[in-house]
C-alpha cells in the first residue's frame, strides 16, 4: 500500500512541476530594483532568486513589496 501511495504522490508532484508556469524573470538579481522591474518581490529563502544581500532586515524575505 505504501508503495502505491508513494508512486501516486510522486506522479502528482511531477505533474505539478511540469504544469507550473515558466518564470519570465531572469533572477537571481543583483538588486531589488531589477527584481521589482520584473514584477518579483517578497522573495523567500527557499526561492532560487533569494540572496542574503537582498534581505536588508534579515527576516528571510528579500525585496519586500
Amino acid at each position: 500500500m505504501f508503495r502505491v501511495f508513494g508512486s501516486a504522490l510522486f506522479l502528482v508532484a511531477a505533474a505539478a512541476i511540469a504544469l507550473a508556469p515558466i518564470a519570465s524573470a531572469s533572477g537571481p538579481y543583483s538588486n531589488c530594483s531589477q527584481a521589482k522591474a520584473d514584477g518579483v518581490c517578497n522573495i523567500t529563502t527557499d526561492s532560487p532568486w533569494y540572496l542574503p544581500k537582498l534581505d536588508r532586515d534579515g527576516d528571510g524575505l528579500a525585496c519586500e513589496c
